[in-house]
């Protein structure tokens, strides 16, 4: 027998080095390779990291920069704010080392606190839906796809009635429906029940778009062999959506979840802005907006930080949606 020729070596060695795939690996693997490769991906990736520790580390924060976004300076001392107007004597809002961020006009708190507390409500909200919204059209859109007839009929009726509320001013209206229903107009209602309320309201009109997507995937994975192959040995329904169809729903469910997340927070930043969603003295994102509007004629700085933050959170998570699908679908080359 006689040895490969050197020819023969570099033949074979040739794929690996023009840097396609390599054989043997899993598809985890392979996704986490063309993630890697994806700088854009990388980045956004940490810039939505770094979001999300800044809202779970939010009172570590607060008691490293020894402030909090409920005590108002300017109002116990009088030397921060205007007598007159109410806004920053210093420039910028007030911005010098003690006050990062500036201070906020009339009341005088920290703009910085009151942005990484405004996140971490804003984000526990959009999250808290963004996983109702995604059970919930898994299992219908799952559910309507692999039974069919009947049932299929009835749940995409449902979907399509859904779906012809115009969601933005549904929000609106249903939020003081809810609030009402459950607490008396003489009292105040309370913080958690105001969370609980638009978590209820973003679930309940957000999770249509990905039931319907994965219904037509389901119809079209429903019939395939290896579907088929797993009736024939006598599979049952839940074990064939749990062994085979799940399996492969794993690309559009992501995608939609990462789309889902910064649709949530930033909708429910225009609810706080609209003034049906959180209120004071709750910090949040809209709620910064809201007052930025009144204020941004003499002091423009006080919407400039969360803005900037709203932009940069929002881009950042639509990107990394665009890279995950990609690095999720096996035709696409880094």
């Amino acid at each position: 027998m006689t040895s490969p020729s050197r020819a023969d070596v570099v033949e074979k060695a040739a794929p690996v080095a023009e840097g396609k795939t390599p054989v043997g690996l899993a598809p985890r693997q392979l996704m986490w390779r063309r993630f890697r490769r994806d700088r854009t991906g990388v980045i956004s990736a940490c810039v939505v990291l770094f979001f999300f520790a800044v809202a779970l580390l939010a009172p570590l924060i607060s008691s490293l920069y020894g402030k909090d976004p409920y005590t108002t300076y300017g109002l116990d001392r009088p030397e921060l704010l205007d007598p007159l107007t109410g806004y920053p004597m210093k420039p910028n809002g007030g911005i010098d080392g003690e006050f990062w961020f500036g201070i906020e006009p009339k009341l005088g708190r920290d703009v910085l606190m009151q942005l990484v507390y405004g996140i971490r409500t804003s984000l526990l909200i959009g999250l808290a839906a963004t996983v109702l919204s995604t059970l919930t059209g898994i299992a219908i859109g799952v559910v309507a796809g692999y039974l069919g007839g009947r049932t299929d009929y009835f749940l995409g009726r449902l979907i399509d009635l859904l779906l012809s509320f115009p969601q933005q001013l549904f929000f609106v209206a249903f939020m003081p429906v809810v609030t009402a229903l459950f607490v008396s107009p003489q009292k105040e209602t309370p913080t958690y029940f105001r969370v609980t309320a638009l978590v209820m309201v973003l679930w309940l009109l957000g999770w249509m778009q990905l039931a319907r997507l994965l219904r037509g995937q389901v119809l079209s994975l429903r019939e395939r062999e290896f579907v088929e192959a797993a009736k024939v040995t006598g599979a049952s329904p839940w074990r064939i959506v749990r062994k085979e169809l799940l399996p492969n729903l794993g690309t559009p469910i992501l995608v939609q979840a990462t789309l889902m997340l910064p649709n949530f927070v930033t909708t429910e930043a225009a609810l706080s802005f609209l003034g049906v969603g959180m209120v004071e003295p709750t910090p949040d994102w809209g709620r910064m907006f809201a007052k930025g509007a009144n204020f941004y004629e003499g002091d423009i700085t006080y919407m400039f930080f969360p803005g900037i933050a709203m932009v940069v959170f929002v881009v950042a998570f639509n990107l990394l949606g665009d890279s995950v699908r990609d690095a999720m679908d096996p035709k696409t080359t880094r």
